[in-house]
């Protein structure tokens, strides 16, 4: 069989929600063949404990799905799941367009702040190429700022939609990144989750385990991440309430500020921090990717987003 089961709780619109065509993906990306097998249940696969495998499968998809053929990373970045990412995208879109029925928002007058786009560049790519927004990706690493802005520029159709600015400090979220009189649609964020670098390394080995990968070397770099990736002082939660002291500051430079929260134990924490601030309006979006689990926090300071 070429095609694995439906990926349960993925959004409507998501494109791999009725699982993967590996005979079209390796024909698009003759390279993933070596790695494309039958699992334990006699559907295709590879095995997700090998980096170089998820890599090819990524590949794979933005090529197949979005003509992203030019989608590459430098050793050891943060190598994400793309069905997760464009279901964060499409969950955004639904923000954006609100509760009134209103057609999902198109074209590049809508601009979206991506804070820590990280070498990968994978929110704006994806979201020029599915919905045709307009991007501003920040970066405080230098390495992955010239990266993500390579990416960019190796794909001309999306090009003249984003454009990735280096973040000089690595506690602003948007000071030294916008300008002042700029005015964004949406922000977005994927935070470094874990506290500290041990942290980090024990969370990568529980993946390892959950996913078979025993005591492989290769299967110890899993998907990747560079310590700015995975972890900062205080972890998520410092992070994200950080950024919305920050936001309370400039509250009408987005329309809709938000973030991933991987932890559903940190939103208690979250909303004080929220409702200290006078966010008018909070939103809190479910995301099921398989047995994970994750929210959107999403928070403006008008009501309704308006």
């Amino acid at each position: 069989m070429s095609h694995v089961p439906l990926k349960e709780g993925l959004h409507p619109r998501n494109r791999f929600r009725n699982g993967y065509d590996f005979d079209a993906l390796i024909r698009c990306s003759p390279a993933l063949a070596p790695f494309v097998a039958p699992n334990r249940h006699g559907n295709a696969s590879i095995d997700y404990a090998d980096p170089d495998a998820v890599k090819a499968l990524n590949q794979a998809l933005l090529a197949d799905a979005y003509q992203l053929d030019a989608w590459d990373l430098p050793p050891g970045a943060l190598c994400p799941p793309i069905p997760g990412r464009s279901d964060h995208l499409h969950h955004l879109a639904d923000l954006i367009a609100g509760e009134s029925g209103s057609a999902v928002p198109r074209g590049p007058a809508v601009s979206v702040l991506d804070i820590g786009t990280g070498a990968n560049c994978i929110y704006p790519l994806v979201g020029a190429r599915e919905y045709g927004w307009s991007f501003v990706g920040t970066e405080v690493d230098p390495a992955a700022h010239a990266w993500a802005t390579g990416l960019v520029a190796a794909h001309p159709a999306v090009a003249d939609r984003i454009e990735c600015r280096r973040q000089a400090s690595a506690v602003q979220c948007f000071e030294g990144v916008v300008r002042p009189e700029e005015r964004f649609d949406l922000s977005m964020c994927n935070p470094p989750f874990y506290a500290s670098a041990a942290e980090a390394a024990e969370g990568n080995r529980r993946k390892r385990r959950n996913l078979g990968g025993g005591k492989s070397s290769k299967a110890a770099r899993n998907f990747g991440g560079r310590d700015g990736e995975l972890w900062c002082p205080g972890g998520e939660p410092a992070f994200v309430q950080r950024m919305i002291t920050q936001s309370a500051e400039r509250p009408e430079q987005c329309r809709w500020f938000t973030t991933l929260v991987s932890k559903g134990a940190h939103l208690s924490r979250l909303s004080r921090a929220l409702r200290e601030a006078k966010a008018a309006e909070v939103r809190i979006l479910e995301l099921a990717h398989g047995q994970k689990q994750s929210r959107i926090l999403a928070w403006s300071f008008t009501a309704a987003g308006a």
